[in-house]
């Protein structure tokens, strides 16, 4: 039973096309995996679907009375919201019933009889629909996947405003498993998660029995869950059964086929011109020639898809650092409370460090207390001799209205428009990327800004935050490959081990000396 049809789905922004004539179809108890490059289109797709944006062209239908729950990478979540409202405001269209039934019992003492049945039974239905889901058992099952989520520990009276990324994403999680919907829409739902949750939705979505839709550049988390991949490329969309390393297989296949039809048309095509060229102007073969160029008017040519810009990653690379990248003294890390006990760490020149374990332990804390971005609540941060510091951020202020040219200009004034376009390029961004507002752009894309400013400075230390968050593939590999040849120092807050290994001299278990364990 098809419980989503698209037909002929085509959409831009401004001059530049996403999507063309394309048209998908969602069965029950299908697990896709949709995947693509950066700026493909997915994230578009997922709001198009579920009727947060309309398409230039094309319907979108829904099957009646089918309840969408969407995880969104980029949901806002209210400051004076409490991680229980949050949670609780899953069941918000059981507490429009129940205020529809205080209502009616108001109403009964005015009502004559047959109006009395008609009351009477309405609320004998919403009495029905209330135990029927669960209504007065609302508060244990928050505390529920508050529990299986890690979030008890935090305080579920926590302002949600007040949570690392990783915490946001569980809280935005939790309310969608809470609500049960018939289909999941979830868009890089372990960016910011940690191992131990990640592998805890796995079994989950194993597990789910209704239908779902994945956004996802975590290869072995998508090979784990599904068993459909749509693919977004060059404005179209293309359907492959199996997991993702099943799709590569087909679509190397494919292309490969493609090539050689392509190849094989253009020396026919080149024959064709080549006797119609020499016998046209001849009275004996004139006819011959006529009837090969008919036969080049009509030919359907095979087109093969432009190669996608490959980002190309190189760090710069300042003068050699003292022997010491920096060294803390009964450090102890914190905003209100403390997140560490009292910490004596030293980082090496060389070193490259993976700082790993749960959200919310202070992974991203310690970068900026290191950095001087925050105050340690006690101790203190000793930073080496001759030190170029580059940073990555977790997540990029979205209230920034330049566009990616001015980004680049604002970071470096003194590059000619050439070289900022050049900059931007070689990180994989097209002219019309290049040309856009930064805050129009996917996540991915705007990570590749961000990388860009970091690529051209020149650091012998690099302190990165999540750096492979919304990357597609092709662009982790070159960063691994870019970050393995870097002749400095790093220290990085990573959750993919497949990234990590083969790259880290060290890796530091933050779980050892936090005091927020979950």
């Amino acid at each position: 039973m098809s419980i989503l049809n698209v037909e002929n789905l085509s959409h831009g922004f401004g001059d530049r096309a996403i999507f063309n004539n394309v048209s998908f179809r969602l069965l029950k108890g299908e697990h896709i995996g949709l995947i693509g490059a950066n700026g493909e289109g997915k994230s578009t797709f997922m709001n198009i679907i579920t009727g947060k944006l309309m398409p230039d062209e094309g319907t979108v239908e829904w099957s009646k009375n089918v309840r969408v729950g969407y995880l969104d990478q980029h949901t806002a979540l209210e400051k004076g919201m409490s991680i229980r409202d949050v949670l609780s405001s899953a069941f918000d269209f059981l507490y429009e019933m129940e205020n529809r039934m205080n209502k009616i019992c108001e109403h009964l003492g005015d009502a004559d009889e047959d109006e009395m049945n008609t009351l009477m039974e309405e609320l004998g239905t919403i009495q029905d629909l209330l135990t029927m889901h669960d209504f007065y058992m609302i508060d244990s099952k928050v505390e529920e996947i508050g529990r299986a989520l890690g979030l008890l520990e935090i305080g579920l009276d926590k302002d949600v405003t007040d949570l690392s990324g990783g915490q946001r994403t569980k809280v935005l999680l939790g309310k969608l498993l809470l609500e049960k919907p018939d289909i999941l829409l979830l868009d890089e739902p372990t960016n910011y998660l940690d191992a131990e949750h990640i592998e805890w939705l796995k079994r989950y979505l194993n597990e789910y029995e209704n239908a779902f839709i994945l956004i996802s550049h975590d290869i072995p988390f998508l090979n784990s869950v599904v068993n459909l991949i749509y693919h977004m490329d060059n404005q179209e969309l293309g359907r492959y059964v199996g997991d993702y390393d099943k799709f590569q297989e087909v679509y190397a296949m494919k292309k490969s086929q493609l090539e050689a039809a392509y190849n094989k048309q253009q020396k026919e095509i080149s024959d064709l011109k080549d006797f119609v060229a020499r016998n046209k102007a001849r009275v004996a073969t004139r006819n011959m020639a006529m009837s090969r160029q008919k036969k080049l008017d009509k030919m359907d040519m095979i087109e093969l898809a432009s190669e996608k810009p490959k980002p190309e990653f190189n760090f710069k690379f300042s003068r050699t650092p003292g022997r010491y990248i920096f060294q803390t003294s009964d450090l102890v890390i914190g905003y209100d409370e403390a997140l560490s006990s009292p910490l004596n760490l030293e980082m090496e020149r060389g070193q490259k460090i993976a700082l790993v374990g749960a959200n919310g332990i202070g992974k991203t804390t310690l970068l900026k207390s290191i950095l001087g971005l925050i105050k340690p609540l006690s101790g203190s941060v000793e930073l080496g001799e001759n030190l170029s510091i580059g940073y990555f951020e977790q997540e990029m202020d979205q209230s920034v209205r330049t566009t990616c040219i001015e980004e680049i200009w604002n970071e470096f004034p003194s590059y000619s428009q050439y070289e900022v376009r050049s900059a931007l390029a070689k990180c994989g961004l097209t002219t019309k990327h290049i040309e856009s507002l930064v805050r129009v752009l996917s996540g991915g894309e705007q990570a590749k800004v961000r990388l860009c400013k970091l690529i051209n400075r020149e650091t012998n230390i690099l302190l990165l935050d999540e750096p492979t968050n919304h990357l597609d593939v092709d662009a982790k590999e070159e960063l691994k490959r870019a970050l393995k040849e870097y002749k400095g120092s790093i220290l990085m807050v990573c959750h993919e081990p497949e990234f990590y290994e083969g790259l880290a001299t060290d890796v530091w278990d933050c779980t050892e000396w936090t005091t927020k364990i979950w």
